[in-house]
């Protein structure tokens, strides 16, 4: 693009067309104030009368990024190099202009990622840290849990001939059975963090959920309530244990967050039997998911929330088709939660007699349709 002393645009090529909308015929003769936002195309004015005036040089002759505006409305980022030439007309500048946008947003996105890779590095380190915390902490919860029994049995005799009272008794059992349920939970926990090679074999769904809901609800905020709907008879599925609780851990903790702050804080739980496999749905009470935000769902590195890294949902998708089946979501809306399906297909009958481990399939179906609370 070509402009004079005063800024009015002399020459405006194909290239200048498509990055700003306006033709040649409409900007030939108008200020090249045309193409900037309002409060650059002012100080542009100054730069050209400042230059003419002292001979100090701002733009002139060197490059630099500045915003320019398509005639929408749009504010481009621009890399803009200005010459100077002296024509029998007069002195005239011209601007040689380099949309920025993709460079821009490569590098905003190589900066995200690179974040991402130093939170990942942090959770690694936590990840291997909880490992040994378990480890340590199953020692002394498992001494305590033999004491407490060992006191259970010699008050159980001393109480045989009405030494010790009955409430006393019963809080010993109670006692007893909060350390084994801690040390249930505890080793829960090591076998979903440690690291292992993935291994199917044929299990019961539902039993499965309750072990993962058992994590899940550890640290979620009070009057959060966990409905099951769990469906009896479903027929065994051929899984990996470990990767199938860590799409329900994943599942339900999502929908636990996206019910914070509501009136009704509820998810549901529940399984089905289909005519191609068994269905796992998280049902959550929550406002649902904005359209804007749906495309973007099991996408990594895409998340809303600040402390996570935007994983857990493609990771979870990931699982469910390498199990032969899908993860599915029905977003809700209009006074609907989300509703995240797991579509997991019946093992072959010779896998499901034998238990041996299987192949990856692929497969995918619909969702579990929403119920009231």
């Amino acid at each position: 693009m070509g402009v004079d002393e005063r800024g009015i645009v002399l020459t405006y090529n194909k290239a200048c067309e498509r990055l700003f909308g306006y033709t040649a015929v409409e900007m030939l003769g108008r200020n090249v104030s045309t193409i900037m936002p309002n409060d650059h195309s002012r100080a542009h004015d100054g730069y050209i009368g400042n230059y003419i005036a002292s001979g100090h040089r701002k733009i002139i002759g060197i490059g630099r990024e500045v915003p320019a505006q398509h005639r929408d409305g749009t504010v481009i980022p621009i890399h803009l190099s200005v010459g100077e030439a002296v024509t029998s007309a007069g002195r005239q500048f011209i601007g040689i202009m380099r949309d920025l946008r993709a460079r821009n947003e490569s590098e905003q996105r190589l900066a995200q990622l690179q974040a991402n890779l130093v939170r990942m590095a942090r959770v690694s380190a936590v990840d291997e840290m909880g490992a040994a915390l378990a480890h340590e902490l199953n020692q002394p919860l498992t001494a305590v849990m033999l004491y407490l029994q060992a006191v259970e049995r010699s008050c159980a005799k001393q109480g045989a001939a009405g030494a010790i009272p009955t409430s006393v008794m019963a809080i010993l059992e109670k006692a007893v059975r909060e350390a084994e349920r801690a040390g249930s939970i505890i080793q829960r926990m090591r076998q979903f963090i440690e690291k292992r090679d993935p291994v199917r074999k044929s299990v019961e769904l539902n039993p499965l959920i309750e072990d993962a809901l058992e994590l899940t609800v550890l640290g979620s905020a009070p009057g959060t309530r966990i409905v099951r709907d769990l469906a009896s008879g479903l027929p065994n599925v051929m899984v990996d244990p470990v990767q199938i609780q860590q799409v329900v851990v994943n599942l339900v903790r999502n929908a636990i967050e996206a019910i914070k702050g509501c009136d009704v804080q509820v998810v549901r739980v529940s399984t089905r039997l289909r005519p191609d496999g068994v269905g796992l749905s998280v049902l959550d009470s929550g406002p649902g998911i904005p359209p804007d935000g749906i495309s973007e769902l099991f996408k990594a590195f895409s998340s809303s929330k600040s402390q996570g890294l935007g994983l857990g949902l493609a990771i979870s998708k990931s699982i469910a088709q390498t199990h032969g089946g899908d993860l599915i979501v029905d977003p809700g809306g209009r006074g609907r939660g989300a509703c995240f399906t797991l579509l997991l297909p019946l093992p072959l009958p010779d896998e499901a007699s034998s238990g041996a481990t299987t192949a990856t399939k692929d497969g995918h179906n619909g969702s579990e349709r929403h119920r009231g609370w």
